[in-house]
């Protein structure tokens, strides 16, 4: 959760700290964010299409921020201009929001085996586990009941909320959020039939890797490999109840939203986006930049810079366009077998 720094800046102050040009009063003062609904004196809002200008003329906030190209007439209402006004609002709420931040040390009831190594200024929260060999950099925060086991690295200013699972031999690297319920490295999926008709387990002896920059959301699971590594490259951003299967790669910035679910080996190319409830089979390899849509259902290899969408999956066009003739087919299917009867009636005579 953020809490409010308590911070109050001038329009002019907060223009010049993001960088921006600002009109009109550069003295009013702001003292917090909030949505055009709930604006009042003192809030700061943002404002991304012309059609939403009536509504925040007609609200209590104090100043706004526009885009570049915007006109004026805002009334009494000063402007900071920026070249993406939902991008400059994100950094201006930082400026008056903080996230928590425990106090650096181990608490008392943690458990911190004698081989660990917590780095200067790290925090280990109530009843925290940290097992033999661990390593936690500098400023890294292990919230109360997380779950460290041996062998497990975590870089510095990383964040491991509640309830986490970091399984033995992980690599956390620096500045990574890891939300509550999380599962990082526990064993891929992995069985052979064998003669007797039973599963029989392969032992799953690679690991997982996260680099710098990236957030996990929570109950999230990521399984460690059964060869090499599982790995997640710099700057992914994984939302809630994601899986990720063994020996997975998800390039860097990719997007998994909701629900997705990675079958084992396969690629995931930087910039991708997996939409919610997208299913990848295994040994898939998604190209960068590419796209699939919401539920889709990928059975093979997505090229760089396109988007799809169904399950099967199909490209976006010829998707829509399946589905718009997706109305009509029972009334053709009728007209079908009207005209199949008739030519049989003529081949007759």
């Amino acid at each position: 959760m953020l809490r409010k720094t308590g911070a109050e800046l001038t329009v002019q102050e907060l223009a010049e700290r993001l960088g921006c040009a600002f009109e009109g009063d550069g003295q009013v003062r702001i003292r917090g964010v909030a949505s055009l609904e709930r604006a009042g004196a003192g809030d700061l809002v943002f404002l991304v299409s012309p059609k939403l200008k009536p509504k925040l003329l007609a609200s209590g906030a104090s100043a706004a921020i526009i885009p570049e190209g915007e006109s004026g007439g805002f009334g009494r209402i000063p402007v900071i201009k920026a070249a993406n006004p939902h991008l400059c609002f994100s950094r201006a709420m930082g400026l008056f929001y903080k996230s928590l931040s425990p106090a650096p040390g181990v608490h008392p009831t943690a458990f911190v085996a004698a081989s660990a190594k917590i780095g200067e200024g790290a925090s280990v929260g109530a009843m925290a586990s940290v097992g033999e060999e661990v390593e936690i950099g500098p400023r890294a925060v292990i919230h109360p009941l997380a779950s460290i086991y041996p062998g497990a690295k975590i870089g510095e200013e990383s964040i491991v909320h509640s309830h986490v699972s970091i399984r033995e031999g992980v690599i956390i690297g620096k500045r990574v959020t890891i939300h509550n319920g999380c599962v990082i490295g526990a064993d891929g999926f992995g069985y052979v039939k064998g003669p007797d008709g039973r599963q029989v387990k392969v032992p799953q002896v690679g690991g997982v890797i996260i680099e710098d920059d990236v957030e996990i959301g929570a109950n999230t699971a990521i399984d460690r490999a059964a060869l090499d590594m599982t790995i997640i490259r710099k700057g992914v951003k994984i939302d809630d109840l994601v899986m990720v299967g063994h020996n997975v790669e998800v390039g860097e910035n990719a997007i998994l939203i909701a629900q997705v679910g990675i079958s084992g080996s396969s690629r995931i190319g930087r910039d991708a986006i997996l939409s919610g409830q997208v299913g990848i089979t295994d040994h898939v390899s998604i190209g960068d930049g590419a796209i699939a849509a919401a539920k889709s259902g990928v059975t093979k290899d997505v090229p760089a810079g396109t988007m799809v969408s169904g399950s099967p999956h199909l490209d976006i066009q010829e998707w829509r366009k399946f589905w718009a003739a997706a109305p009509r087919l029972y009334d053709l299917i009728k007209e079908f077998k009207r005209l199949k009867a008739r030519v049989e009636e003529l081949e007759k005579k």
